[in-house]
């Protein structure tokens, strides 16, 4: 098995160990959803994410985030978390104090903002909202985690 390389990353502190961690893979080419999902249960944290190229013009990187249990379209810290490991380790370079991140939610743009002796302030502009009918299925289960049945 061959070396995958990854940072652990404290997001939302500059104090480590206080921060919210995120797992970021990145170079994520080659694996499969399969392997994300075995490396993401492994490190055990929240989310992993796995940088790819980008797919999309206008797109800086390419991102997939998953949980233990599962991917998910989009999520604020690994967000944060990836841009600041991918310009930590001279991957990428904001242009014009701008990224694009590419991920399941379509393209988020992330504001870089230089800081004087600590690491830049990351932010984003969160990407609009899909709304998607629960089925049959997910009420029955969301009726009996709320104890309430549907009227």
């Amino acid at each position: 098995m061959s070396l995958i390389p990854f940072k652990q990353v404290d997001v939302f502190t500059d104090t480590p160990y206080l921060g919210n961690p995120v797992a970021v893979i990145l170079d994520g080419q080659g694996l499969s959803p399969e392997a994300m999902q075995r490396i993401a249960n492994w490190t055990n944290l929240s989310e992993t994410t796995f940088v790819l190229p980008p797919t999309q013009p206008g797109a800086d990187y390419r991102v997939r985030i998953f949980t233990p249990q599962s991917e998910l379209p989009f999520a604020g810290h690994p967000t944060l978390g990836t841009a600041h490991a991918l310009m930590e380790a001279g991957r990428i370079s904001a242009k014009n104090g701008k990224l694009v991140q590419e991920c399941g939610a379509g393209l988020v743009e992330l504001t870089v903002t230089p800081c004087e002796g600590a690491s830049p302030l990351i932010a984003f502009k969160l990407p609009e909202p899909r709304l998607v009918a629960m089925s049959d299925a997910q009420v029955d289960e969301m009726e009996a985690i709320l104890e309430a049945a549907h009227q």
